[in-house]
């Protein structure tokens, strides 16, 4: 069946941006001139998917409006005759079709996957994590579609990552199937570094297929009461198939404040209308 919905996770606290994100959700932080969530639906909409499930929590509210018509500031930038930037914003809210469903309760990665059930049905989605931010040609959501295009099962996206990081992450134990795709053999969340499996690490874009939904109502909560997606995706591989892509591109985990900094830099280099401005301010500056 063919991939056309998108589930993007957006009811977190950003405890990791915090104090900002007391007052503004983390998925709306400036990078460059969109907010980082921006950047997630475009890459989505570029790689076919047709319709975005946005799981929000209560004081995300601004997520939503972001993707709705502001008619009150079209008509302003109409009267000033600014009507490219009117048409910019119309277009966002035309981007794709959005679904908001919120979750009332914060209980881990899985439940907000479950939230979303009723909207997703019996169809494989693409599950992001807007903190992750990849820069990819063809899109990383694309690259990912393709393998399950090709092998029928769930995909998710890793990369190689410092030994000493790997706690971080989800790890797995693989074997190889071809050039960067795996057959996932075993999944542990966050484990030591001297007991991962591996140094590859589970990133925020996942191809699941609608039989993790039953794997998520089974799995027992863990820490702190959440129901974590790899415990659901661990149950799931006993009966289903898993893979794993090493995508090509790069990643930016603006979640953290060197993350945002670092993608807001290097995403503004490629700007040709504020590269070259950037680049000499930057060798303006005494590093010493």
């Amino acid at each position: 069946m063919r991939v056309r919905k998108g589930l993007i996770l957006a009811a977190g606290y950003g405890t990791r941006m915090l104090p900002v994100t007391k007052a503004s959700p983390k998925e709306m932080l400036p990078l460059v001139d969109k907010p980082v969530i921006h950047y997630v639906v475009e890459e989505a909409v570029a790689s076919g998917i047709e319709q975005i499930i946005l799981v929000t929590s209560g004081g995300k509210r601004a997520v939503e409006n972001y993707f709705d018509y502001a008619p009150a500031l079209e008509r302003a930038l109409e009267e000033k005759g600014d009507l490219a930037r009117r048409d910019e914003l119309r277009g966002i809210a035309e981007m794709v079709e959005m679904v908001f469903v919120r979750q009332k309760e914060q209980k881990g990665i899985g439940h907000a996957v479950l939230a979303a059930e009723s909207i997703i049905g019996d169809e494989p989605f693409v599950l992001y994590f807007p903190d992750d931010i990849i820069v990819a040609e063809p899109p990383a959501t694309r690259q990912l579609i393709d393998v399950y295009d090709r092998h029928d099962g769930c995909v998710l996206a890793v990369e190689q990552v410092p030994h000493e990081e790997i706690s971080h992450y989800g790890s797995m134990a693989v074997e190889p199937l071809e050039d960067d795709v795996f057959r996932v053999k075993a999944l542990v969340e966050k484990p030591k570094p001297e007991d991962a499996p591996s140094d590859l690490g589970v990133v925020g874009r996942y191809v699941l297929t609608p039989d993790v939904f039953a794997a998520l109502h089974e799995t027992k909560p863990g820490i702190g009461g959440e129901i974590q997606i790899t415990d659901g995706l661990a149950l799931l591989l006993k009966t289903h198939p898993i893979f794993a892509y090493r995508f090509q591109g790069k990643r930016y985990d603006t979640g953290r404040p060197l993350g945002l900094l670092q993608a807001s830099l290097e995403l503004m280099l490629r700007r040709p209308d504020l590269g070259p401005h950037l680049r000499e301010y930057l060798k303006s500056l005494d590093l010493s």
